[in-house]
């Protein structure tokens, strides 16, 4: 049986930027994909904690040490600047494999979305 499990979380990320008019998609500091073991181009869902909004959309690697994180495209009319948002990945695994798995969480100073 394959389930899927939580693999990173970027937990309480505040918004930087919201680019509307910018082909879809997420951009996020380099430093904090690395901490959460994101890549360029994975899915993620994003939380927003402010309005409750859910939604997914795919990565981009933004500059790296900014703490960048901007909403481009559709997903811009999600949040506003300023917003604290969760940013979620999953993966598929065995079932058994999953009972061991440790995920990647990261917590930030969410005003300067600095690795606490």
């Amino acid at each position: 049986m394959v389930i899927e499990v939580l693999k990173s979380k970027l937990h309480c990320v505040r918004v930087t930027e919201a680019n509307l008019h910018y082909m879809g998609s997420i951009t996020i500091d380099e430093d904090l994909m690395d901490a959460a073991n994101l890549i360029a181009g994975e899915k993620v869902e994003i939380v927003n904690n402010d309005n409750g909004a859910r939604f997914e959309t795919y990565i981009i690697k933004g500059e790296r040490g900014s703490g960048c994180i901007c909403l481009n495209g559709a997903a811009a009319r999600l949040v506003q600047v300023g917003d604290v948002c969760i940013i979620i990945s999953y993966a598929h695994m065995d079932f058994e494999e999953a009972k061991t798995f440790k995920p990647s969480v990261v917590f930030v100073d969410s005003e300067t979305n600095k690795i606490i």
